[in-house]
Parts: C-alpha cells; sequence; structure tokens
C-alpha cells in the first residue's frame, strides 16, 4: 500500500544574533514575571524551620518579663540579699547553638513539661552558682576568685531550695496560657552530656542576666518549639485577653514591687488671703485672722493630692494628725 509521503519541512541554521535575541527576551519575562528582578536571593536552612510565629514569639518575651519581675521578689526574700534580675533575649535556635553557647562546666537541669510531652532545659552559670552557694552558707557572695569546676553532690542539694522557687515562679508565669508542671527529671555538668532533643531540633531560647552585687551570671532557659507551637491556641484565646486585663496575682506583685516606695505626706490648714504689702508690715504682736473654724477638719495631702481629712490632735509630747473615717477619692 502506498502512502503519500509528507512535505518535508525546510529547516535553517539560527545566527548567533538571533540566538542572543531569545535568550534576551526570555530572561526579560522572568524578570518581569517575579517584579523583583534586583532583590539578592536568601538562602533558606530547612535544618531550622521556625517553627512558631512571631507574634507568638513577642507573647512569650512578655511572658518571661513577667516571670524575672516575680523572680527578682522570690530571690532577694530567699537569699536575703539585693539582686537584679533582667530579661536578655528570647529568640529561636537549633539545641546545638543553644548548648554551645554555654559554658563548660556548668549547671544543667532537665525539666519535664507534664502534662506536654517533651523536655526543657534550665542552665546556671557557674558565675551565678557560686555566690549564690556562698550565701546560703552565710557568706557574701563577694568572692573575687571564680570558680572553674563542677558542683558537688552536697553543693546539688542546697541548690534544691532554690530550684524550687525558679520553677514555682515559671509555673506561675506560665499559667496566664496554660498549666504546666515543670519538674527535674535529672542534672548534669556538662552541656552535651544532656541530650534529650536532637541537635537539629527547634527551641526558643530565653537568657536571663542576674546580679549579685558585684557578680553576673546568666540563667539560661530552652523549650522545644514543637511544643510551645501546640500552644498556638491557647495563646490566641487566652494571652490576648488576659494581656489587657491584671489579675490579682499580677496586681499583688505589682504591689510588692511599690510597698517600700516613699511618699510625702502634709497637712495643710487653708485659711484667709493676704496681700504682699501687709505681709511685708507684719511685726511682733500682730494678730492674723484667718476665718478657719477649730471644728473644720484640715486636709491631708498624698504627693501633692488631696487623700484624707482628719483632726489635729496631741499624742504624748507631740503632735499627731488624726485621719478621718472617710478617705477622699
Amino acid at each position: 500500500m502506498n502512502q503519500q509521503a509528507r512535505p518535508r519541512r525546510s529547516m535553517r541554521q539560527l545566527s548567533q544574533q538571533e540566538i542572543d535575541t531569545v535568550f534576551q527576551n526570555l530572561q526579560v519575562g522572568r524578570d518581569e514575571a517575579s517584579g523583583d528582578a534586583d532583590k539578592p536571593m536568601a538562602l533558606f536552612d530547612f535544618r531550622r524551620p521556625d517553627r512558631i510565629s512571631k507574634s507568638q514569639l513577642r507573647a512569650i518575651h512578655l511572658l518571661h518579663d513577667n516571670f524575672v519581675r516575680s523572680l527578682v521578689a522570690s530571690l532577694s526574700a530567699y537569699l536575703r540579699s539585693y539582686l537584679i534580675v533582667n530579661l536578655i533575649s528570647v529568640e529561636q535556635l537549633s539545641y546545638a547553638e543553644f548548648l554551645e553557647g554555654l559554658p563548660s562546666p556548668t549547671c544543667m537541669l532537665s525539666l519535664s513539661l507534664k502534662p506536654y510531652d517533651g523536655s526543657a532545659v534550665l542552665e546556671l552559670n557557674p558565675a551565678l552558682v557560686f555566690p549564690i552557694l556562698e550565701i546560703l552558707l552565710g557568706g557574701t557572695g563577694k568572692t573575687p576568685a571564680q570558680a572553674r569546676r563542677e558542683i558537688t553532690e552536697i553543693e546539688q542539694s542546697l541548690l534544691d531550695g532554690l530550684f524550687r522557687i525558679i520553677l514555682n515562679d515559671l509555673k506561675e508565669a506560665w499559667r496566664v496560657v496554660t498549666n504546666i508542671d515543670f519538674s527535674i527529671e535529672s542534672m548534669e555538668t556538662e552541656p552535651q552530656s544532656l541530650k534529650i532533643l536532637a541537635p537539629n531540633e527547634a527551641v526558643v531560647a530565653i537568657g536571663i542576666e542576674v546580679r549579685i552585687g558585684d557578680r553576673i551570671g546568666m540563667m539560661n532557659i530552652a523549650m522545644p518549639s514543637i511544643v510551645i507551637k501546640m500552644m498556638r491556641q491557647k495563646f490566641d484565646q487566652q494571652w490576648s485577653v488576659r494581656k489587657t486585663e491584671s489579675t490579682e496575682l499580677e496586681q499583688g506583685r505589682v504591689l510588692t514591687l511599690v510597698e517600700e516606695a516613699s511618699l510625702g505626706m502634709e497637712m495643710r490648714l487653708q485659711g484667709g488671703e493676704i496681700a504682699v504689702e501687709e505681709l511685708m508690715s507684719l511685726k511682733v504682736g500682730d494678730v492674723l485672722s484667718f476665718d478657719y473654724s477649730v471644728r473644720q477638719p484640715l486636709e491631708c495631702l498624698i504627693n501633692g493630692k488631696l487623700k484624707f481629712r482628719g483632726q489635729i490632735v496631741s499624742n504624748g509630747s507631740r503632735k499627731a494628725f488624726l485621719i478621718g473615717s472617710e478617705s477622699v477619692s
């Protein structure tokens, strides 16, 4: 069976100029599609994916800011020493990077996060641990020498009370989002020995600076990002409401911070007015009329603001101010 022969297409060789024109038009089309041809490309590290949003990270920063304020009062009372505690950083890192930033040896705790699966890390620098141990043993915590050794079992037992206070304040700080029972699972002195997470697993690292006298040390906390990501709905539902409404616990903490503040108090007897000319001409023996009833209550001002009304009374050989039954709002 004879088949009809198909017409053969003629082919020609493109010149170099025509080839360059084709590639140039193709590149222009790609640039127009992207709309940002001059923008440099950024490398994405798939080993460190962001597991939580920036808004949730900001909420965690605010949460631990409250934790720091509470910790100042708790540790100052426990150690009977003046402390300064500052929140330094809240960031996402890999677990390997977190461990690389810790000194060796140090004091590290593995913490359970019940009812959630997973473990967190609490680390206290030697620059912070040994001054605290000295204070607990009756010293001042101002020794100039900085120890470079592991803590002993006896020293670990002395720190139990300190850890209990820290974990209790941490639990109360997280209560505004969810109930987490932070409890100690184990203690290590070498960072690389605490292998509770994979090296590439993302964690939220919280850096806190503690100053005791002239000694400064760091306290670091690492929580798995995957666990915090599971709480995203709780952050959205509870934190957004609580951040505008102070709880009784938060009010109590603020009251504790301002209890030792000083206020100025003055009692005033409001009388009549006198001209400067008459004031300048006053001499011994002149009598001034205040036009003020002796039964009228005096005003008590706190920092320049009217707060109470009352009467002048005698307290032995001294004069005193008796606050009335009703305060002035």
